[in-house]
């Protein structure tokens, strides 16, 4: 079949040529896993069994590893690593303040004072009426 602007179709060892070479490079990046797990970063979803499949009421061994595996993935990131992993991490990741707390201190001590004024700026209660 001819195409547009009277060019022709390359010949069949050209195209072979062509899938081949194509082939090579995708097999070139191309990995073969043979061992699988279950992703850590996804929730699982448990099922409830069927009481009346003997398949399912057969009691197996736990496996110790795959535990693990689950508990790990459940745990919040400040307990999985030392270091935050991520951008997003580094925010909130030491909490311990620098200073600590001395309420004597009143440079770093601002409790909340209540005066005439704001005390009419809380919001009352359901079915109250402020002060007035």
């Amino acid at each position: 079949m001819a195409a547009r602007g009277g060019e022709r179709d390359p010949p069949d060892a050209l195209q072979n040529r062509i899938r081949a070479e194509r082939a090579k490079k995708e097999r070139q990046w191309q990995l073969l896993f043979t061992q699988y797990t279950v992703n850590p970063h996804r929730p699982v979803h448990m099922v409830a069994r069927k009481p009346m499949a003997w398949h399912e009421n057969i009691h197996e061994p736990i496996d110790d590893e795959f535990l693990n595996l689950l508990h790990r993935a459940a745990e919040v990131p400040r307990r999985k690593y030392s270091k935050p992993q991520t951008e997003s991490q580094e925010i909130g990741w030491h909490t311990t303040p620098l200073v600590p707390l001395d309420h004597s201190d009143i440079r770093f001590y601002f409790p909340r004072w209540t005066t005439e004024i704001t005390v009419h700026g809380y919001p009352a209660p359901r079915g109250q009426k402020s002060k007035d």
